[in-house]
């Protein structure tokens, strides 16, 4: 099967300090991706670049084959039209009600009329498990975990083809991780949709992926050592006989 993600020998500094070195994955159609690791790992960089919020230093990215950082501005908003982005913090528009958060990928990308609108926000809205009643609010007037919800529901606004994750479980307490992690699971049965998901939560990892990647902090591995640490599934990672990860699987619980 062809994948729709790849990436192949990415390396991104920030100035002359590295983050990511020699990174190389792939990701196949309706397969679920986690990367994890310790802070200071580059995950959250990882994904950025992949949508071209960070620029890869060296290396390529193509997604559905088109390379992305030999896309003009316009060609790559167009490209990103196929991307649902669910930033850590939700990232949602303080200023706008939760409707209009929702609806705000809509106004902007189609000529979708209000009514249709309104229609696709309370279809998002049941489909994350929330109701009509938030729909004048503002996010600082609703929980945490609800704002992850909302931002789960604009990210799908335009029916993206992948979904990427930031740390989608971080600052919730158990139960409302579970969740957040039961929703990430029916969003992909019900719009058979790839993910990737960057996270700490192991628990997050292994409930919802199929596969994990863990990176390693450049300041921890010597010059030829490889910044991918593993590569493969839930199960297999448990077993896994690296030692930095048995004492990361370890750690995490």
């Amino acid at each position: 099967m062809e994948s729709i993600l790849n990436v192949e020998q990415v390396h991104v500094k920030f100035a002359a300090q590295p983050v990511l070195r020699e990174i190389s994955f792939s990701v196949r159609p309706g397969e679920m991706l986690a990367i994890i690791g310790e802070s200071g790992c580059g995950k959250t960089v990882l994904l950025k670049t992949l949508i071209g919020l960070h620029q890869q230093t060296t290396g390529k990215i193509l997604f559905a084959g088109i390379e992305l950082d030999k896309l003009s501005y316009f060609e790559l908003v167009q490209v990103r039209r196929r991307l649902g982005f669910v930033f850590q913090q939700a990232a949602l528009f303080d200023s706008m009600t939760i409707g209009e958060n929702i609806a705000f990928p809509l106004v902007q990308h189609t000529k979708k009329s209000k009514k249709a609108i309104r229609r696709i926000v309370d279809t998002l809205l049941t489909e994350v498990g929330l109701d009509n009643a938030v729909l004048g609010k503002k996010p600082a007037e609703i929980s945490g975990g609800m704002r992850k919800r909302v931002g789960i529901a604009r990210a799908l606004a335009l029916e993206p083809e992948l979904m990427l994750y930031d740390e989608p479980t971080t600052g919730l307490d158990p139960v409302m991780s579970g969740v957040i992690n039961e929703l990430m699971i029916n969003v992909r049965r019900r719009y058979n949709v790839t993910g990737i998901m960057v996270t700490h939560d192991l628990l997050s990892a292994r409930t919802v992926a199929d596969r994990i990647i863990m990176l390693a902090p450049l300041a921890k591995l010597g010059v030829d050592e490889p910044q991918i640490l593993f590569n493969g599934t839930p199960r297999e990672l448990y077993a896994s006989s690296n030692p930095r990860v048995r004492r990361f699987v370890q750690a995490a619980g």
